[in-house]
């Protein structure tokens, strides 16, 4: 289970005193945490299941690639190798992210398992693939490559 990986990994950055991943981890769970008591209060007691973990991450692996962004701008190198490394230890804990081919090839067999043929159907396709290839996909690729196909 994903939550175990971040708890165990957590202590083990914490005995090789790893500052960078112990930061990040404990960054992961305090997010993981708060995600999980608003869900309790939903009504939802088990809290974030696996798939919701993986978006989370995803979100804060986009978050930080955004803070790279405006760094190099700023002029800020430092901060965006910072970034970077946080951005590395969260991908460990995703499946291997599809490429563009892999992504083309997913969302041409999701419109054909659905029978998609017009854009009126990119909201059945969207949730076939955020259902199929959740936390391995780029889902804004897909967007535009499902836009592409149905219209």
């Amino acid at each position: 289970m994903l939550r175990t990986r971040l708890e165990q990994a957590l202590k083990e950055a914490v005995l090789a005193r790893a500052e960078r991943a112990v930061s990040t981890l404990r960054l992961i769970l305090a997010a993981l945490k708060d995600r999980d008591i608003a869900e309790r209060g939903k009504g939802n007691p088990d809290g974030l299941d696996e798939t919701q973990i993986q978006t989370m991450l995803l979100a804060m692996i986009k978050q930080r690639r955004e803070s790279i962004k405006a760094y190099e701008q700023g002029n800020r190198p430092e901060l965006a190798r910072q970034e970077a490394e946080e951005i590395t230890i969260i991908e460990a804990f995703l499946p291997t992210q599809m490429n563009d081919t892999a992504i083309e090839g997913a969302v041409a067999a999701t419109i054909e398992d659905v029978g998609g043929r017009t854009l009126k159907d990119m909201g059945r396709v969207m949730a076939a693939l955020k259902e199929r290839y959740a936390g391995q996909m780029d889902f804004v690729k897909a967007s535009a490559l499902v836009k592409q196909h149905l219209g």
